[in-house]
């Protein structure tokens, strides 16, 4: 296995936007074959957590291909309104053909935007939502401060990433996968050549585990904050509330 050296803090958001562009075009269906198609129940289960109501304004934060927004859709109806938010053009232009095919079904709007600078007014948003996209900030803080800045009191926050399976065998069996076999599927499967596949296991190894991200969700301003393993911890759900 490679050892791959993550990018510096002032170079991350010009690496990491460079290999999200290369990958935009197959990252859904790498993202179905390399979870063997869980991130869909991954997803369904976030939101679920989340408790959109109808009428409530959500924001799916680098949201991308926008399924999280889609599904946000299907909870907060024709009354509320759902933002798909991401600094990436390429990804959000697969996410905007994916909210038009579904237009009839779901009112979801795309707007490409910076999760450390959100043009957000305080106070304004029900329900916030992050889908394996926090590993990509350069300040995780600053990100966390912002979300916590524009949800209303009492408004809820989602976040869904991979984290630090809780078994050690299963551990070092993930650690495997993620390193030896996920980079040349990944490459397989997209030409990519730009080693976002080499990056993705080395950021998730480098993300706070489970309690360290509670932590910082805290420190950022939340309240009432949990976390729920999916598939043995290989993925968290954490959730803060307002």
């Amino acid at each position: 296995m490679k050892t791959y050296t993550l990018p510096g803090t002032n170079e991350k958001e010009t690496v990491v936007q460079n290999m999200f562009t290369s990958a935009a075009t197959a990252y859904d269906i790498n993202n179905t074959v390399l979870s063997f198609g869980l991130h869909h129940l991954w997803k369904r289960l976030t939101i679920s957590l989340l408790d959109i109501r109808e009428g409530h304004t959500v924001i799916d934060l680098c949201g991308g291909t926008a399924d999280l927004s889609l599904l946000a859709a299907m909870k907060s109806g024709k009354t509320g309104h759902v933002l798909t938010m991401d600094l990436n053009f390429a990804m959000l232009r697969i996410g905007l053909e994916k909210v038009r095919a579904k237009q009839e079904k779901a009112t979801v709007a795309v707007v490409q935007s910076n999760a450390e600078f959100l043009s957000l007014k305080d106070s304004s948003v029900d329900r916030l939502v992050v889908g394996f996209g926090l590993r990509n900030v350069s300040h995780l803080d600053v990100a966390l401060s912002e979300i916590c800045r524009v949800l209303k009191p009492g408004g809820r926050f989602a976040c869904l990433e991979f984290s630090t399976p809780v078994n050690g065998i299963w551990r070092q069996l993930y650690k495997f996968y993620s390193f030896a076999l996920l980079p040349s599927i990944g490459k397989v499967i997209s030409g990519d050549q730009t080693g976002i596949y080499e990056y993705l296991p080395a950021s998730i190894a480098r993300f706070p585990d489970q309690e360290a991200f509670c932590a910082m969700i805290r420190k950022a301003g939340f309240r009432e904050v949990s976390y729920r393993n999916l598939s043995g911890g290989i993925v968290a759900i954490h959730v803060g509330v307002r």
